[in-house]
């Protein structure tokens, strides 16, 4: 996935932040260190050196790297203190598989990097005053993604419903027979909006509920952003479909065939750069 770029600002500091997974977020150590130090490389290390840090370090990757080899960081750590020990990042990357401390090459943007667990950590040492401060802009930061995630999904979810009634009438219109009763009618509807289901998630409502006993809402509350974007064209396209008279097997072969297309070019793409304006859905198209 691609990397995702952020920026804090901290007391006139700008300090780099990215993600890949869009959960673990790595921030630059070396810009921070640039509020003490002209030299943020040496700062970094200095601070690598203290025996508590690298408890602290085999600690957080005990807890979140089940990769890590902590049997070898036993002897890792056995000079940690002495005047020959020195931190390599690149000796605890290769050969402990830890994933909580790394450097980035690239004239902009590169540097030491750490999860934010471990950059507040450093930051913390450096001077816990300027961590406040980059934790209040953390939090902004969070903030207005969260803003701006929640109301992406609102916007698809409510292009999904708008396209659904496309859906419905697609249905009636060439569907429905006048014999049929309306549980029939009911179960086509419901056969038909299943059919979406299984082509996005692989499994009806029902499987779905089976699955998820405790959840509230249904299966599409539980939607991506992506998928719902995706969710709302296969209403359209399974509309122009029944009108044309392909048969529901066939369709839904179509409409799998989409799902894999669409998400897959989605993915690709870097959603954060889609600008939408409070109180303006058209500014999404």
């Amino acid at each position: 996935m691609k990397a995702k770029k952020e920026t804090l600002h901290a007391q006139g500091i700008e300090i780099g932040i990215y993600t890949t997974d869009f959960e673990n977020e790595f921030i630059s150590l070396t810009d921070i260190a640039k509020y003490r130090s002209s030299d943020p490389r040496i700062t970094i290390h200095t601070w690598l050196r203290s025996r508590d840090i690298v408890e602290f370090l085999g600690l957080w990757e005990s807890l979140h790297n089940m990769d890590f080899k902590r049997s070898d960081f036993d002897t890792f750590k056995k000079d940690v203190g002495s005047n020959a020990f020195t931190f390599s990042i690149k000796k605890w990357n290769e050969e402990l598989n830890g994933r909580g401390i790394i450097t980035k090459s690239g004239r902009y943007g590169g540097g030491i990097f750490a999860h934010s667990d471990i950059a507040l950590e450093f930051a913390s040492w450096l001077s816990p005053e300027f961590k406040l401060y980059i934790i209040k802009d953390y939090k902004r930061l969070k903030a207005d993604e969260n803003s701006r995630l929640s109301l992406n999904w609102n916007l698809n979810r409510e292009l999904s419903k708008l396209n659904y009634k496309i859906h419905t009438s697609a249905i009636k219109e060439n569907l429905i027979l006048p014999e049929l009763t309306i549980e029939q009618k009911n179960y086509v509807y419901a056969d038909e909006a299943d059919m979406l289901n299984v082509a996005m998630f692989g499994k009806t409502a029902m499987q779905w509920r089976k699955d998820n006993p405790n959840a509230k809402g249904n299966i599409r509350d539980y939607a991506t952003i992506s998928q719902l974007l995706v969710l709302a064209n296969l209403e359209s396209y399974n509309a122009i479909l029944i009108e044309q008279g392909v048969e529901q097997e066939k369709r839904l072969e179509l409409l799998r065939r989409t799902v894999i297309k669409q998400l897959t070019t989605i993915s690709q793409m870097d959603l954060s750069l889609i600008k939408l304006q409070k109180g303006n859905p058209k500014s999404i198209l």
